[in-house]
């Protein structure tokens, strides 16, 4: 499948959406293909890396923030997101058959199943999810807090998700570069 939005270089990008390179390429040693593609616009790469930053930064634990990137990313078809949430989800100390069973919409602990059907109704139903399931997620423990922030976890996956399957942006995180965003991944790992 040919690119329809070629992830730009980084020589070429605008000086803002190359400095927001330049900081990935120093944090992990690549710039994945999905960020070139959106430096094409400084806005919506600067707007999406704060974002993402934010809510890594927020009370959702690392396995569950994975989990919910890999179910909307299967529910979406991106298979680019597939790939590199399902490295992510590795890091994040989910098992094989935990990454397997996220991508169907499912997890073994009850919490963890709960905000997995909460996200994907989310994005099914563009936020209007029913009022019993907004309920069986708080008695799983979810505080509003924990309820804006899986949204938002959803709003994000749904943005890389819709500009990877819109741009067909290269995937360079497929079985041939895997060592190389394997590393990548490590070098994220010590984050939440």
């Amino acid at each position: 499948m040919t690119a329809r939005i070629a992830p730009l270089p980084p020589r070429d990008a605008a000086p803002a959406a190359a400095a927001h390179l330049d900081t990935a390429k120093r944090k992990t040693g690549m710039v994945p293909n999905a960020y070139r593609v959106m430096a094409h616009s400084p806005a919506l790469l600067g707007g999406y890396l704060a974002l993402a930053e934010s809510l890594d930064g927020g009370a959702l634990p690392r396995r569950l923030r994975e989990q919910i990137a890999l179910a909307i990313a299967a529910s979406n078809a991106c298979d680019y997101c597939l790939a590199a949430h399902r490295i992510g989800g590795r890091f994040a100390r989910l098992s094989a058959a935990e990454i397997a069973a996220a991508e169907a919409g499912q997890a073994s602990d009850a919490r963890g199943a709960v905000a997995l059907r909460l996200a994907l109704a989310l994005r099914e139903r563009v936020g209007d999810v029913d009022d019993a399931l907004l309920e069986e997620a708080r008695a799983a423990g979810f505080s509003d807090a924990d309820l804006v922030e899986i949204a938002g976890h959803v709003a994000l996956n749904v943005l890389t998700n819709t500009i990877n399957r819109f741009a067909r942006t290269p995937n360079d995180f497929e079985s041939r570069t895997l060592k190389v965003a394997t590393e990548v991944m490590v070098r994220l790992g010590a984050k939440g």
